[in-house]
């Protein structure tokens, strides 16, 4: 507190170019305006501001029951309606047993500047790229602070920056002797470079401020009813993970959907592989953002801590996209998703060295510095003895700030420490497909959504007319 930011604890992690580009930032309400009007396009029937008052189950359907006293019965009911869930809050299954402890205040604002300008230079802390290209975390002892600007780009038209203060209520409660806003400056006023950055940004909606946020869900199906996404349960903004595991649940459940209406079965047990890839993602996120929470009370945790959080978003990463590459069908897709838990990239190695990682997290003080460099010790230790800890990684343990901005090396090319591994490691990731066979897929895949290539097929299959046509 009080202090300048030291650019020597400082690190930014470079998301791959290829094959599909840099960090993009979704404003809410477009993709949100995007997607409900493709539903509609597809024959979807949107009921605006109606609540759902009750939901009654039998042995052959479901009815919903509107605050207009309206019913509709379906063969299923799935509740995407967020922490207040009905469904959940209906049959018990809502907890808050979570390792991770936050609250939130956040807001968007406009002529919020680079990070770059107004504290440490780009040069100074040694970046390949402008803070401002990425999401922004400002990380403290039992919290962080984020800056996500949606005009990120040089093709960006959104002025809008996202603008979030995370704290752990149990070192810092809540304030309701102050507004939002003033519990916000307060803190602020405590950073030289965190008030400089919002000195002269102007909100444009009132700042939230919402109480602990993390909860979630004894189960997530029953007969005929599953909770999707934030009505499964939450964790905290940190890492962005919520966009990935909504798309992966939805994949699951439409799987599953499909299957129950060849087979007749919507009971629990058939929609099981969604619970168990929900839960299975929401623990991950838990476990992973309470270790981070505790690491940043001493940067030292946090500079080997955080090895461990890329290396999982990495594996992740590389199998989803091999995944891809692999399956020829959806069944095998999901087959080979089955033991992916939002990080590690489903293999069971990871796991274990995660596991060891956050016992050894869970158990040392921060404010013992003994403690802390023989618990830095022993994970570093770990990594060592982990054969398939690329050099890019290596590296960040040895005191380098930044993941190269060039992916690709020579040593990629190295038949056991390369790109592709061996053993366990490679038969895991890439089962009986080479490298030429990658390659063909991949530059393939970078040309089928490349932007030109985009572009026409919108033009071509562009469900929502720009213009009408003659």
């Amino acid at each position: 507190e009080g202090q300048r930011q030291d650019v020597r604890k400082s690190l930014q992690a470079v998301i791959p170019k290829l094959p599909y580009g840099h960090e993009t930032h979704i404003y809410r309400q477009d993709s949100d305006y995007l997607l409900t009007t493709l539903a509609i396009s597809y024959g979807a029937t949107v009921l605006q501001n109606t609540a759902i008052q009750d939901v009654a189950f039998s042995a052959d359907g479901v009815e919903l029951i509107t605050n207009k006293g309206a019913t509709y019965r379906a063969r299923y009911v799935v509740d995407a309606s967020g922490m207040r869930s009905l469904l959940a809050n209906k049959f018990g299954w809502r907890h808050r047993d979570l390792l991770t402890h936050s609250r939130a205040m956040f807001t968007h604002m406009v002529d919020v500047p680079c990070f770059n300008t107004v504290g440490p230079s780009q040069q100074e802390y040694g970046f390949p790229y402008p803070v401002s290209q990425g999401t922004l975390h400002h990380v403290f002892r039992g919290g962080w602070l984020w800056v996500i600007p949606f005009n990120n780009h040089p093709q960006a038209v959104n002025p809008l920056c996202s603008v979030g203060l995370q704290l752990d209520p149990r070192l810092y409660p809540q304030r309701d002797d102050l507004s939002p806003a003033e519990e916000v400056q307060l803190f602020l006023d405590k950073f030289p470079d965190l008030r400089a950055q919002l000195a002269h940004a102007h909100p444009v909606r009132d700042w939230q401020r919402v109480d602990r946020l993390q909860y979630s869900a004894h189960h997530i199906v029953g007969d005929r009813c599953a909770l999707l996404a934030h009505a499964a349960g939450f964790v905290d903004p940190l890492y962005s993970k919520g966009l990935y595991a909504t798309h992966m649940s939805i994949f699951w459940l439409v799987d599953l959907l499909l299957q129950a209406r060849q087979t007749g079965d919507y009971s629990a047990a058939a929609f099981a592989p969604l619970e168990e890839m929900t839960l299975g993602y929401l623990n991950m996120h838990d476990r992973l953002t309470a270790s981070s929470y505790k690491s940043w009370s001493n940067h030292k945790l946090w500079q080997v801590y955080a090895v461990l959080w890329l290396l999982g978003a990495y594996l992740e990463y590389v199998r989803m996209i091999i995944n891809r590459y692999r399956a020829h069908d959806r069944t095998e897709y999901l087959a080979l998703m089955r033991s992916h838990r939002l990080a590690g990239g489903g293999f069971d190695r990871f796991f274990a060295l995660q596991e060891h990682i956050d016992a050894l997290i869970d158990q040392v003080d921060p404010d013992n510095e003994a403690d802390v460099d023989s618990t830095v010790a022993q994970i570093k230790l770990l990594f060592a003895n982990f054969p398939w800890l690329s050099s890019a990684f290596a590296d960040l343990l040895a005191g380098k700030n930044h993941l190269p901005d060039n992916k690709l090396r020579f040593n990629l090319l190295d038949r056991h420490s390369g790109f592709m591994g061996d053993g366990a490691y490679r038969a895991h990731f890439f089962g009986a497909k080479n490298l030429p066979e990658l390659l063909e897929r991949a530059i393939a895949d970078q040309l089928r959504y490349s932007v030109p290539a985009i572009q026409w097929q919108r033009r071509k299959h562009a469900r929502l007319a720009t213009h009408p046509q003659p």
